[in-house]
């Protein structure tokens, strides 16, 4: 009977203790796979591959193109002439000549009638003093009255402003030389040897080029909505625009801006005053030209860096653990294939320019070739 209650208890514990193994494998087995859920995680946590570049603060501006001519300015020609009529004797330059202040510009001869009135003038000079001397003396012996003295000195002050306005014109007996009033280009001759001219008619023209005083040499035309950004000061650079000059520049200075649209090309005229001497932009040159308006500090980052979303523009940079940082930036600065923004950005940190269409903030990121370049 014992045997018999023995032999009925056997497999039911068996059973249990199969039972009991089953439960501590499933623990065991769960406890792995817990274990290592982190570590698959891990695995599947994408990782971007990013290029970046240095960034740092430096000086940028942004440039707005213009078009125009050397020389152009009616504040940089000189007209010479003469206030009296006069012959050419003699023409000592010629159109296209480059010229110091004091060269010989031609010889002319007054007119007779010309030089006849100065010397009259002279005349009655010396005639009005000697007629207020001899009326000052009989005025001292009472025989001349106080009106008489004073019309003789009126007389004697008339002659002698009349003689300054004929010293004024230079007009002189002979042949007398006219000399160059400063430096410049010969632009164009209107009278040759031997013409009679007229006082005040234009003999010929000189155009400033050496850039040595601060009128305009150049004058260029910009849109309208670029003109508000050009102030007098900002650095011009100019271009030439024929294939002979299309490596040539030079650099100067605005001088004057427009403050209304030229009816003909309706563009805003600004004047720039460029130092041309010893270069290819002689008088009448066509021109481009890059004027650097809204110059300042900023962070200099490539135009690829930055991107835009309803936030605003941001760039990112990677952090020391390997880890996309947005940074929001504020887009001062244009400059070709440059922008100039302000931000918080970390000049010690790589900024990335491909691969960060991928990214989010805090993403785990692979730097091509290792540490920014």
């Amino acid at each position: 009977m014992r045997n018999s209650l023995i032999s009925a208890r056997r497999p039911r514990l068996a059973a249990g203790a199969i039972a009991i193994a089953c439960a501590a494998l499933l623990c065991a087995g769960a406890h792995t796979a817990n274990a290592a859920t982190p570590a698959a995680d891990a695995a599947e946590q994408p990782v971007v591959a990013v290029q970046t570049v240095r960034v740092q603060r430096a000086e940028i501006a942004q440039p707005v193109r213009a078009y125009g001519i050397v020389a152009a300015s009616a504040s940089n020609l000189t007209t010479v002439n003469l206030p009296y009529t006069a012959r050419i004797v003699q023409m000592r330059v010629q159109s296209g000549q480059t010229v110091t202040r004091g060269t010989p510009l031609f010889v002319v001869q007054a007119d007779p009638a010309a030089v006849l009135a100065a010397t009259q003038a002279k005349s009655a000079v010396t005639l009005a003093q000697g007629e207020l001397a001899r009326t000052q003396s009989l005025y001292d012996k009472g025989l001349a009255t106080q009106s008489q003295l004073a019309s003789a000195r009126k007389a004697a002050d008339d002659a002698q402003q009349a003689l300054a306005a004929q010293n004024q014109t230079g007009v002189a007996n002979g042949n007398k030389i006219v000399t160059a009033p400063n430096d410049g280009v010969v632009l164009q001759v209107s009278a040759a040897q031997g013409d009679q001219v007229q006082p005040g008619t234009a003999i010929l023209q000189l155009a400033g080029g050496s850039g040595k005083d601060a009128r305009a040499n150049v004058m260029l035309g910009v849109e309208p909505a670029d003109a508000a950004a050009i102030h007098a000061g900002d650095i011009v650079t100019l271009h030439g625009l024929s294939t002979s000059l299309a490596k040539t520049s030079a650099n100067g200075h605005v001088a004057l801006v427009g403050a209304s649209v030229d009816q003909q090309s309706q563009l805003v005229d600004v004047g720039a005053n460029v130092p041309l001497g010893q270069t290819a932009f002689i008088p009448g040159t066509r021109v481009s030209a890059d004027i650097a308006t809204r110059n300042g500090t900023h962070w200099i980052v490539p135009r690829a860096a930055v991107l835009k979303d309803g936030k605003g523009a941001y760039v990112f940079q990677i952090t020391p653990q390997n880890k996309a940082r947005r940074v929001a930036v504020t887009m001062q600065v244009e400059n070709g294939e440059r922008y100039g923004v302000d931000g918080a950005l970390d000049a010690a940190q790589g900024l990335v320019v491909s691969g960060n269409y991928e990214l989010k903030d805090g993403m785990a990121v692979r730097t091509s070739g290792g540490a920014p370049r």
